[in-house]
């Protein structure tokens, strides 16, 4: 599959649709649409597998519960991480023409309808944690009991409610860009950065609550545990934020992409160190140590985690060294057909860490 990059002047003049564009159209729907239902279908297998929802001390949650919770997580997941990447994208862009104005415009939609499904996913959540913990279906002040009772609850509406501030500072962002008016510059960045943040932050209350551990470095394990699931957020949102929005067209491909790089270089290192840290301190925490790799349902995840983490470094290996020096250059490249295969990975690997995020360790 070799899906062009981008299009030049003379396709705009010619009216012809570019060679490759079609493929590339492709590749684009495929790069959006595998890491949902890779993930979704990973967290199934994964909860079947180990009984990621068999809490110990609870009843066990009934069949709905216990597999509709982890792809409902997942989903959380990658709508969180492309609103992250959504509101990364303007400072990835590397200039403000008529074109970048207008994919940014876009990307300011699409990070609306990403927040707005982030917090239903996390209202769902706190719907089915509820009904787990009562082992019935909750009414809305048993809803408002777990929120204010199980740290779990107060994590997850933390979140619910970063995800409906992004969703009104995206909304403000589409208004601003409605009123931008004859193709002038628009107040651009005021909002984009401040959603970013808020993004990022709404990803950190729900690690804290987590596997517990009253081990002498359990602080130390908790700042692993946010720095993986920052890092992680910022590698894949930027990726297929520049996928969606930048990647089929050359010239602004040509910056952006070695900008986008150098950050997923860095979150790459900081995802493989804290992920390894973070599971096996779980293991050895619990008394498992590196037997527990492969004598426990949660190590074995650990250890596909791993192998999918490896392959992703290869397919940022081929980037960084095969296809960013012909990028820089304005030449055609597979990099659309790239990004999909990682973010498909991507997915694959956000599945089996949502149903690790609450899996019993010896199990």
């Amino acid at each position: 599959m070799s899906a062009d990059t981008g299009t030049g002047p003379d396709h705009h003049r010619s009216g012809r649709a570019a060679p490759g564009r079609k493929t590339s159209g492709n590749g684009v729907r495929i790069a959006a649409i595998a890491p949902v239902v890779l993930a979704s279908a990973a967290a199934l297998a994964a909860a079947a597998h180990i009984g990621a929802d068999e809490v110990p001390g609870l009843a066990a949650p009934d069949t709905a519960t216990r597999f509709i919770a982890p792809p409902v997580r997942a989903l959380l997941d990658l709508a969180a991480v492309a609103t992250v990447g959504l509101g990364l994208l303007p400072r990835l862009v590397p200039d403000r023409g008529r074109h970048a104005r207008r994919h940014l415009a876009l990307s300011r939609r699409t990070a609306v309808i990403t927040a707005l499904a982030w917090l239903a996913c996390a209202l769902l959540l706190l719907v089915l944690y509820a009904a787990e913990l009562l082992g019935g279906t909750p009414s809305a002040e048993d809803v408002a009991g777990y929120i204010s009772g199980v740290p779990a609850g107060t994590a997850l509406a933390l979140s619910a409610v970063c995800a409906a501030g992004c969703a009104a500072l995206g909304l403000t962002g589409v208004v601003r860009d409605g009123r931008t008016v004859g193709g002038g510059p628009a107040n651009e960045g005021s909002t984009d950065d401040l959603r970013a943040v808020l993004a990022l932050l709404g990803l950190l209350p729900m690690p804290l609550t987590g596997h517990a551990t009253d081990w002498e470095y359990h602080n130390l394990s908790m700042i692993s545990v946010q720095l993986h699931v920052l890092a992680a957020a910022v590698w894949a949102g930027g990726l297929a934020a520049v996928a969606l929005f930048v990647a089929p067209h050359r010239s602004q491909l040509a910056t952006a992409l070695p900008r986008y790089s150098r950050l997923a270089t860095a979150a790459i290192l900081a995802v493989a160190a804290s992920g390894l840290f973070n599971g096996l301190t779980e293991l050895t925490a619990t008394g498992s140590g590196l037997d527990g790799l492969v004598t426990t349902g949660y190590g074995r995840i650990v250890l596909l985690k791993t192998v999918l983490l490896a392959l992703l470094a290869g397919l940022g290996g081929h980037a960084r060294y095969r296809l960013l020096p012909r990028v820089e250059r304005h030449r055609r490249t597979a990099l659309i057909a790239w990004a999909a295969a990682e973010l498909a990975v991507m997915g694959l690997a956000y599945g089996l860490g949502a149903v690790l995020a609450r899996a019993p360790v010896l199990t």
